[in-house]
This record gives structure tokens, C-alpha cells and sequence, in this order.
């Protein structure tokens, strides 16, 4: 795999992981209520990682072209979102690890939800069988295996630039603005039951 491959993707894969959502809601919150943002994002990076081995392993497309399989993590993923969503707007944080659940909350209670964010997603699942085909080539002599691994490092690493940044950000700009954390808090929250609820629709409309 030659490096003009390697910037392309790199340059979508960007764009995509740039693009607030889920995630970013959730790396958003951690920053405003965790004492550190390394747990959540370690947590989100885990869901992802989970992705990566499938694709490596071949299983995104079975998974994907299963009907049945796709609906349930669609219920599972839109449901999770749905309840973090609530989560944060019924208790919006005022200032990191100041008050609410994550100044409370253990370091692997707060990465396993960060696991739970990404990796009940379909999205990122989607991500891997649409996005990763394009710049996969099975006659460079590289083994298929090793080019989905290639790329997977790639995102990853992308993913874990992008989501401390978004959450140290979210620490220092809104950290001594407690009215801008709760409000900043509540969009989250909005926006993870927005794509809790649009997941569901899509689904049941399908």
C-alpha cells in the first residue's frame, strides 16, 4: 500500500471523524465532568478497536448483510444513546469532576461507557464495510488482512487525535464558564437521543 493511498484515506477518514457526533458528545462530557479524559477516550477508541478486528477478520460483511443482525445492534446502539442522552441532560455538568455521576465515577466505569458509545454504533461498524473497500487493493501483494489493519491503525489514530482534543478543548474553554458547560452538556445530550432517535427511525423505516 503506497503512501498517496495512505494520505487519501487519511484525508476521509478525517473528515468523517471530524464530524460531530456520538462520539464527540460523549468525549464533550468526559472532558466537562472526569478528573482526566484519558479513560473516556480510551473507552471510545476500545469500541472502535472491536470494528477493526472484525474487519480484519472478514466478519463486517456477514454482519452487515445480515438483516436481522444489523437491526438488533441498531436497537441495542439507538437505546444506549437514548439513555446517555437523558443521562446528561437530567444532570448537565457545571465544571469538571465538580459535580454529577463522572466526578464519582471509576476510570473503567466511565472507558466502559466510552466502549459502549462507539461500539454499539452501527455507524463506525457501516464506516468500516463502506469506507475501507475503496482504498483496499488485493493485487498490491499486501494480504487483505494486513491493508484492513493498515487503515484500522490509521483511523484509530486519527480517532484518539481528534477525540482528547475535542475533550481537553471542552476542559479549558468551558472549565471556569459553568452556565456554557451545562448548556454545552445539554446539546450533547440532545444530540445523542437526536441520533438515538434517527437510528431507530431509519431502522424501523427500512
Amino acid at each position: 500500500m503506497d503512501t498517496t493511498t495512505l494520505a487519501a484515506f487519511l484525508a476521509v477518514d478525517l473528515l468523517l471523524v471530524v464530524t460531530p457526533g456520538a462520539d464527540w458528545a460523549y468525549a464533550i462530557s468526559a472532558g466537562l465532568r472526569d478528573r482526566s479524559v484519558v479513560p473516556a477516550v480510551a473507552g471510545l477508541l476500545t469500541g472502535h478497536a472491536a470494528y477493526a478486528l472484525v474487519a480484519v477478520a472478514g466478519l463486517a460483511v456477514i454482519v452487515a448483510s445480515s438483516p436481522a443482525a444489523l437491526t438488533a445492534l441498531t436497537v441495542a446502539g439507538a437505546g444506549y444513546l437514548l439513555w446517555l442522552g437523558w443521562g446528561l441532560l437530567r444532570q448537565p455538568a457545571a465544571a469538571p469532576a465538580t459535580t454529577g455521576e463522572g466526578a464519582g465515577a471509576s476510570p473503567l466505569r466511565v472507558l466502559l461507557k466510552g466502549a459502549g458509545t462507539s461500539g454499539l454504533n452501527p455507524k463506525a461498524l457501516l464506516l468500516y464495510f463502506s469506507l475501507f473497500p475503496q482504498f483496499i487493493d488485493p493485487v498490491t501483494g499486501w494480504p487483505v488482512a494486513a491493508q484492513t489493519g493498515l487503515l484500522s491503525t490509521v483511523h484509530l489514530t486519527a480517532c484518539a487525535v481528534v477525540y482528547l482534543a475535542v475533550a481537553v478543548l471542552a476542559r479549558t474553554v468551558l472549565s471556569s464558564r459553568p452556565s456554557a458547560a451545562r448548556a454545552v452538556t445539554r446539546v450533547s445530550g440532545a444530540m445523542m437521543i437526536a441520533i438515538g432517535a434517527l437510528l431507530l427511525a431509519e431502522r424501523l423505516a427500512g
